[in-house]
């Protein structure tokens, strides 16, 4: 993405056959574009019909132009957007008779990227857009529009000012010796640098709800072979989407589905039974079993109430920590085997039947919660930061934390200065304050064409 001066193009909607598409024009000739394809200079911020004539005169298409002048406009640009019927045959005609007139065909990411480059974001919103359009969920949707909105660059600036604040009073001190100044109070640059550490961890920690917020809950359904799991799996769906069957062993692979309980997007994930005498084929689905269970964010322990309390494997048991797992006694249509909340005693028990969707409500509520529970508190706002951010603040933390170590074995001011830049380029990466070509490139190619 070299060539920020040009005018570029791109349809703005997904191809394919619909009522409407929208083409997308940003860049230094956009103005005269807009007159030519308008009859005239449109106002801005107002659509207008127009016949939507080719270079050669002939007629394509009855369009609505909208002109935005910048800098107040999406990329800072001039930006013209065409509205035409959603033939794709239209909008390719019209795409490149715009690319004949002088246009570039716009890269991925590349409107977002001009508006980043012109400050009308900064770098953590531009990807918020992308999570906006991706978001699965409810969550995942309010956590995207409020970091559009500037949440987490907010929350940035404030350990910004506080880190800006510390490294001011240090290289004083370092550059200015000759002068009267109060001596260096290091207690309370400790407390400043501890309290900036604290709220750097806190931030760091709503990494994982990140990660469950664009890619789901990863939730494990585990149990005996015909305890009920698939048929579990199946209600939750509202679909037949497992083979239920009275022969033990059905699912001898994992199946994965999507879904939407309460505000929360899961990746709902069956697998084969634990079987404590598995035939070699279940063995190979019980090991795939155990891989699953070991990266969930939520274990769906499906136990059949009306038989004696099933014997799990060591490995498993291991997995099956109270914080994650969620004991789902199945089958609570039929006589219960003994007392099941006492065989799991410290693990919330939900009671369901598969088979009649009795106590589901209750589960889907207890699964919610589960999902709550991965937020983290900051202020009033959801902040939930990306692989990008965590990476950059785990380093921030180092330097910080370095700094802290250098203050309490009374080294040399200049190499704790050292440490906070170093703290304070990696909060700048977050922003897009320091200017990495690079890394903006690749992080915008990731973006879809049109955006």
């Amino acid at each position: 993405m070299a060539h920020y001066h040009d005018t570029i193009a791109a349809l703005a909607t997904p191809a394919g056959t619909s009522a409407l598409a929208v083409l997308r024009i940003s860049g230094p000739d956009t103005s005269r574009l807009a007159q030519e394809l308008g009859g005239g200079a449109p106002p801005p911020r107002q659509a207008g019909r127009a016949d939507y004539r080719d270079r050669a005169g002939a007629l394509v298409d009855d369009v609505l132009v909208t002109f935005f002048r910048g800098p107040a406009s999406y990329t800072g640009e001039d930006v013209l957007e065409i509205s035409c019927h959603g033939n794709p045959f239209i909008a390719q005609r019209i795409l490149e008779d715009l690319l004949a007139r002088g246009c570039r065909a716009a890269q991925p990411g590349e409107f977002t990227q001009r508006a980043f480059l012109n400050g009308r974001m900064d770098l953590s919103q531009a990807e918020a857009v992308m999570d906006l359009i991706h978001a699965r969920s409810e969550r995942a949707l309010t956590a995207a529009n409020q970091q559009l909105r500037g949440a987490l660059g907010r929350y940035l600036g404030e350990l910004t000012e506080g880190l800006l604040a510390v490294l001011a009073r240090i290289e004083a001190y370092i550059d200015f010796p000759e002068e009267d100044l109060p001596a260096e109070d290091q207690k309370q640059l400790q407390a400043d640098l501890e309290r900036l550490i604290t709220n750097t961890k806190r931030l760091l920690a709503t990494s994982h709800y990140g990660e469950v917020l664009r890619d789901g809950m990863k939730t494990v359904i585990l149990g005996l072979p015909n305890s009920g799991k698939s048929l579990l799996l199946n209600r939750l769906l509202g679909k037949d989407r497992a083979l239920v069957s009275a022969e033990p062993g059905t699912t001898r692979d994992y199946l994965e589905e999507r879904i939407i309980i309460g505000p929360h997007s899961l990746r709902l994930i069956d697998t084969a039974g634990i079987n404590p005498t598995p035939a070699p084929l279940e063995k190979l689905g019980m090991e795939k079993t155990m891989e699953r269970a070991e990266e969930a964010d939520l274990i769906l322990l499906v136990i059949d109430s009306a038989q004696p309390a099933p014997q799990f494997p060591e490995n498993l048991i291991s997995c099956l920590a109270q914080a994650r797992t969620l004991v789902v006694g199945n089958k609570s249509d039929l006589p219960p085997h003994g007392d099941l909340a006492g065989t799991y005693a410290g693990y919330e028990l939900v009671k369901v039947s598969a088979l009649t969707s009795e106590g589901l409500e209750q589960l889907q509520d207890a699964i919610v919660r589960r999902a709550e529970a991965f937020s983290v508190t900051l202020g009033a706002e959801i902040i939930a930061i990306n692989a990008r951010h965590a990476d950059a603040l785990g380093r921030a933390r180092t330097c910080l934390e370095s700094s802290v170590e250098k203050l309490q074995h009374h080294e040399a001011s200049e190499l704790v200065a050292s440490e906070l830049r170093g703290a304070l380029e990696a909060f700048g990466e977050i922003s897009g304050k320091i200017d990495n070509e690079k890394m903006l490139d690749r992080l915008f190619a990731t973006f879809c064409i049109g955006k």
